[in-house]
């Protein structure tokens, strides 16, 4: 500093240490601001999400097993949303580690892929682009693996930027459609179903029960990994981008099926996005995808590929914010197929959808922000210059007409001001969903990009969210999320890996408590909607019975659903007419209906169900022991010659503890009918003054015994059972006759029968004929009560109709009587009273059907018969010495169980809680059998309990 220079006072630095400053009252201030976490695991995902085109480290399966990835990469584990046993609540289980997968710590497990097959795959890719993918055909957390990664190379550049599973080819070739069902429109206080079709186009493979993974690696390999004829997984690989050097890499691949093709959207590090289109040519090269390939026909497939269209996917528009180095960078690219307008009359185009994001970062001014790329893929036609069309002219050998080239058309970025951590569609891709880092989460139309679902719309529901339904929004950090089949819940990876539940709820409180109340009708409706799909295409919506359990006190709750899903997917209830029982056990909808009911009304075990569930729980119990009867004596023809299961004893011992169930039930229920009918209280209100009291009073007693007959349903079921007891009985004395002919001579012959088998079937004799009420008599009782209703039916039905309000006219009248008919089975099948007309009926049933089977019977010894079998005992002492028991009833083969760190493992069901051995059959007729039991009676799916435990 020269002489003549004034010093200023900040030349010199002052040191002041700002974390020891006193304060006034002469203590430290610790001024130095705790560093968020949140930021770093944020920018530590969206450096992953820009470095690898597949990293999902969390998935949900259709039929609800969500996968995850340790934070450390080295483990999978799996769990399952499950009904607590002691009270009925839902929770997520506890992860069970996978030992059929790991990773290591230099070659880590990064990504998740889920097929959508009815057992589904489940691909795990490692981060050098092995593939191993195990399957789920039994239990949710319990896998098999069906291809190892074992001879794949360890190499970088097979790391693997995109993976996509094919659809499954629809069940009926001839109608290749999806149904979407909803919106729900309000008309008075009732809603009306709108449905609509999706072409379910696409590749697929040529067996429907079977898919293909397809995944793109860093050096523009296509890979397809698929299932011969014999099972065995294959590998078909071709080039789809040709890199000739480290800094010309593929960073993201997306694939969609389109029509009969697939397009592959490529996005390089040297900025260029690149549209293809691939068809697989299952029979080989030059082989036809249009015609349907024979199932024994040995499968080659090859893959041919056009190039379509390329641009870069960093052009800047004038309404794109200032880049920075973070939005230089893609970190999602997805391709949205071809769909119909929402007119159903033009096609939209496939769009490219990129995102590129940013956090913001601690101490600066930047903001969290996202950019929404899209290109529509449009086609362009192209025309000759005019000298050529000259030329053409005079040699008359050159058209003008070209064929058309596709362009990427950039339509206008979207901005937002959150980070994006996923994307993707719903309602077969109509819906876009797109889950921020602070765990929210937008809808958004396909075809306009608009946000959807946004306010409140009761006249047109098509999502809970337009009712007042909301994820829980705590704000906390999300790095990953998986949505359940349904969108009603969703599981999110938090800062370490943390998983945690999210699922809807209603913040408002209180719904209300009937359909003329608006958001309860709007509830229930847009249930309906939900459901419906999930049950149509059977995939897993436990996610639903656990958001509306706080609802489920309401005394019509359960009614109004299950009465509109029955309108929505017009399921058929009214089995009145129907003397065959085939249609009966196909009904698979109402098996979910039934499923439902079962569920809502559980609230532990040994405690006391709703009279719906109880009523559900013994239609679908004896729908299963039909089932397994009925499979076991009509083995397919196909499989015929090379099993018997009635051959086996171990068959022959399942159905046997069948048969005891069943003949327990009829005793159970001949037991709760005997006591209605000595029941002062009750005959009291056989009369048209009390009628209408008759079903309050069951109600409070919780005897389900009399809907059980009068409803078609269930009636039918009972039926059912009883022919197959009747069946069984038959079969054993023929058995056992047999085998006394036989026993002399082949004992002379040295050649005696198996004697387990002939111990099975003198077991199952000694059953079916000591049972304390005859099958054959009980059919008898329900014969003539079915007539005596149908007849009901037919003298009342068409006065009721024609005395109405706006009575119909000429043909419109059997359809009005057929609609009402069907309105008073539903009221039965969900518990309500039956119609004033069946007075008579009922009458008839307890003075002279139910005396005449009471003369056939003991009442003595069924009053003092024990029917813990069949768990439906629900007084004080009943339920007291169940839970004092200790045992448990196997599902399967209807004996008791106890148990025991020692003995076989337990598959316990994730929705009812039944449990049953995890038992493997050595023979074919058991195995096949066995196959029937791969879901629970009530649908839901196994979970297995390490051995001792009984919840997870």
């Amino acid at each position: 500093m020269t002489a003549d220079k004034m010093p200023l006072m900040l030349d010199d630095s002052i040191n002041v240490e700002l974390n020891t400053v006193d304060d006034l009252f002469g203590d430290d201030v610790a001024l130095s601001l705790p560093v968020r976490n949140q930021g770093r695991h944020l920018h530590q995902r969206l450096d992953e999400l820009r470095s690898r085109g597949c990293c999902q480290s969390v998935a949900w399966s259709r039929t609800g097993t969500i996968a995850t990835l340790t934070p450390d990469g080295q483990a999978l584990q799996l769990r399952f949303l499950r009904c607590n046993p002691r009270n009925g609540s839902w929770d997520l289980s506890e992860p069970t580690t996978c030992d059929l997968v790991k990773g290591s710590p230099t070659v880590p497990l990064v990504h998740l892929e889920w097929g959508a097959t009815s057992s589904p795959d489940l691909a795990v890719i490692d981060s050098v682009g092995r593939v191993a993918i195990v399957s789920f055909p039994i239990s949710l957390n319990h896998p098999f693996i069906t291809r190892k990664w074992d001879a794949d190379t360890v190499d970088d550049g097979h790391a693997v930027v995109g993976s996509h599973w094919l659809a499954v080819a629809p069940s009926n070739q001839q109608k290749p459609y999806n149904v979407t069902y909803g919106p729900a429109n309000k008309q008075g206080h009732s809603y009306h179903y709108e449905s609509s079709f999706v072409h379910a186009g696409g590749p697929s493979h040529p067996h429907s029960s079977k898919s293909a993974l397809l995944c793109v690696t860093i050096g523009g390999m296509l890979k397809m990994y698929w299932s011969q004829n014999n099972n065995r997984t294959e590998e078909t690989i071709m080039e789809l981008e040709s890199i000739n050097s480290s800094d010309e890499v593929v960073t993201h691949a997306a694939l969609a099926s389109d029509k009969k093709f697939l397009f592959v959207a490529l996005a390089t590090s040297s900025l260029r996005l690149k549209l293809l289109k691939l068809e697989i040519q299952w029979g080989g090269p030059g082989s036809s995808s249009d015609k349907p390939m024979p199932s024994t026909a040995r499968l080659n497939p090859a893959l041919v590929e056009t190039h379509l269209a390329s641009t870069s996917w960093l052009n800047g528009s004038a309404s794109e914010p200032t880049n920075d180095a973070g939005m230089e960078q893609l970190s999602h690219v997805h391709i949205l197929p071809s769909i119909l307008n929402s007119s159903a009359k033009n096609t939209a185009p496939p769009v490219i959808v990129t995102i590129r994001s940013r956090a913001s970062v601690d101490g600066s001014y930047g903001t969290a922000q996202s950019i929404i790329d899209r290109w529509e893929a449009v086609e362009q036609r192209q025309n000759l210059h005019s000298a050529f069309e000259q030329l053409g002219g005079r040699r008359n050998s050159v058209s003008s007409d070209i064929a058309p080239s596709m362009k990427l058309k950039k339509l206008d970025p979207i901005v937002l001001n959150k980070v994006v951590i996923g994307f993707q569609a719903m309602q077969f891709g109509k819906v876009l969903v797109l889950t921020m880092s602070d765990g929210s989460v937008e809808f958004r139309d396909r075809f306009t990009f608009e946000e959807v679902y946004t306010g409140e719309d009761l006249n047109k529901v098509m999502n809970l969210r337009q009712v007042g339904w909301a994820f829980t929004d705590d704000g906390g950090p999300c790095q990953q999320v998986a949505f359940s089949p349904t969108y009603c819940s969703m599981v999110q990876l938090g800062d370490g890996g943390k998983v945690k539940w999210n699922k809807l709820h209603y913040p408002a409180g209180d719904i209300g408590n009937s359909m003329h109340e608006a958001h309860y009708a709007a509830s229930i409706a847009g249930l309906a909607v939900t459901a419906s799909s999930s049950m149509w295409y059977m995939s897993n919506y436990d996610d639903m019975l656990a958001i509306v359990q706080p609802f489920t006190s309401k005394k019509r709750f359960t009614q109004d659903w299950i009465s509109e899903l029955i309108r929505i997917l017009k399921i058929q209830v009214d089995y009145s007419e129907e003397m065959h029982h085939d249609s009966l056990m196909r009904n698979a909808p109402l098996q979910s209906c039934l499923s439902i009911m079962h569920s809502l009304g559980f609230r532990g075990e040994a405690r006391r169900r709703s009279f719906q569930s109880k009523f559900a729980t013994v239609d679908i119990n004896i729908r299963n022991v039909v089932i397994l009867i009925t499979l076991a004596s009509n083995t397919p023809m196909n499989v015929r010659e090379k099993m018997s299961p009635l051959d086996e004893h171990e068959v022959v011992d399942a159905l046997t503890g069948c048969a005891k169930w069943s003949l327990e039930l009829l005793s159970w229920l001949t037991d709760s009918l005997f006591g209605l009918m000595n029941d002062g209280d009750f005959t009291s209100r056989l009369v048209p003054q009390r009628f209408s009291e008759i079903t309050a009073y069951l109600h409070e007693g919780n005897n389900v015994a009399l809907h059980l007959l009068l409803s078609s349903c269930s009636r039918s079921f009972l039926s059912a059972l009883c022919r197959r007891i009747a069946h069984l009985e038959a079969l054993s004395n023929k058995i056992i006759d047999f085998y006394r002919k036989q026993t002399g001579e082949q004992a002379a012959a040295g050649k005696l029968p198996s004697p387990q088998l002939r111990m099975a079937y003198e077991k199952m004799h000694q059953v079916t004929t000591s049972s304390l009420v005859s099958a054959t008599e009980f059919e008898k009782l329900l014969n003539v009560l079915g007539s005596d209703i149908r007849q009901a039916y037919q003298q009342f039905l068409p006065n009721l109709v024609k005395q109405g309000a706006n009575a119909p006219q000429g043909k419109q009248i059997d359809v009005a009587i057929k609609t009402t008919q069907i309105q008073f089975e539903i009221g039965m099948l969900l518990g309500a009273s039956p119609p004033l007309p069946f007075l008579p009926v009922i009458k008839k049933l307890f003075s002279k059907g139910l005396p005449a089977l009471r003369d056939q019977t003991d009442p003595a010894q069924l009053f003092f018969a024990n029917f813990g079998l069949l768990e439906m005992q629900d007084d004080d002492y009943s339920l007291r010495a169940r839970r004092t028991s200790g045992t448990y009833v196997d599902l399967f083969k209807k004996v008791e169980l106890r148990r025991s760190s020692t003995g076989s493992q337990w598959r316990r069901c994730a929705r009812c809680a039944s449990v049953m051995e995890d038992v493997f059959g050595s023979k074919p007729g058991f195995t096949f059998v066995l196959s029937q039991q791969r879901k629970c009676s009530c649908g839901g799916h196994w979970a297995l309990l390490p051995k001792g435990k009984l919840v997870l």
